[in-house]
């Protein structure tokens, strides 16, 4: 076969292109870090990357929601633990109270503090997270209980909340939901659901405690000492329940913290480029593409002088 100056130049340009198309991979590589710039790179690592990213994603939301769990939670523990502060002293005033030796005088002056508890109750009853009503089930944009003292139904439920059903379920995993939320009834009621227009169980017996007191009727007060002792066994019941749920989302937050850590050395290494190797190839590829040219300047000659030589 008859090799032509044109087959030459034609070969020579090739090789020259595929040279430096191999040096440019590697520059590119060096620059971002990666192994592949397109998924024709290399399909499969471009796929198992697609896989992972989607992966690490779905980590890092499922900490986000976790972080939301965990505020919410944390909040409502605190609320019921003003509860509980509020119920223990309620039931000092009330033993106090139930003294025969107060005076109705007396007895109506603890009743006066008993009111103020009772205030504070409700305001409890009605806390906000992040400016949505924590025990109301879901319909987290309204009261659970009527606060307005002035009202006849001051204290009452506002909205009826089923204590079984509205439970609001936060994703925190695979395949894997946490309920955040208390409903009102099953602090307030003993477990019962809310009602609108109805007076709580723990409402009441403030309402009943504070009509004895201003009556100055120590065994009236007496006779409602143990019902105390009932709503506090429900707190703690609820209080149980929620750091149950606190303590597994803090396994949860471990557990995603690891998973995270692991998918994204297992991303690493499957994207990113080893520098050192890199380097090297890079070099080896520049070696090759120069000594590709000083090959091509020798066949193709570059003057009319040259090739008359």
């Amino acid at each position: 076969m008859r090799i032509t100056n044109n087959m030459l130049v034609s070969n020579m340009l090739t090789a020259l292109g595929n040279n430096e198309s191999r040096m440019m991979k590697y520059q590119n590589q060096l620059n971002t870090g990666k192994k592949i710039q397109l998924p024709s790179d290399d399909p499969i690592v471009a796929a198992r990357a697609l896989k992972l990213r989607t992966d690490v994603s779905k980590i890092e939301q499922y900490q986000k929601n976790l972080g939301d769990a965990k505020s919410w939670v944390d909040a409502t523990d605190t609320a019921l633990a003003q509860i509980g502060d509020i119920l223990k002293r309620a039931k000092e005033l009330a033993t106090q109270a139930a003294n025969g030796t107060n005076s109705p005088t007396e007895t109506g002056n603890i009743g006066e503090e008993m009111k103020q508890l009772k205030i504070q109750l409700v305001h409890i009853a009605n806390t906000t997270y992040s400016g949505r009503y924590m025990f109301s089930g879901f319909k987290t944009d309204q009261k659970l209980i009527n606060d307005d003292e002035s009202s006849p139904d001051f204290g009452k439920f506002e909205i009826d909340v089923n204590t079984i059903t509205e439970k609001i379920q936060f994703e925190i995993g695979e395949g894997d939901n946490i309920n955040i939320n208390v409903c009102g009834g099953d602090i307030f009621n003993l477990g019962g659901n809310a009602a609108d227009g109805v007076e709580p169980a723990m409402m009441a017996l403030f309402t009943n405690i504070i009509t004895e007191m201003e009556a100055g009727d120590n065994d009236g007060v007496r006779s409602l000492l143990n019902q105390f002792d009932v709503q506090i066994d429900n707190l703690l019941r609820v209080r149980a329940d929620v750091g149950a749920r606190q303590n597994r989302i803090d396994l949860s937050e471990d557990r995603m913290s690891n998973d995270l850590v692991n998918m994204t050395d297992l991303m690493s290494k499957n994207e990113d480029a080893d520098p050192a190797e890199t380097i090297m190839n890079l070099k080896m590829e520049e070696n090759v593409y120069q000594s590709s040219l000083a090959g091509g300047a020798r066949i193709i000659q570059q003057t009319l002088v040259d090739f008359l030589r």
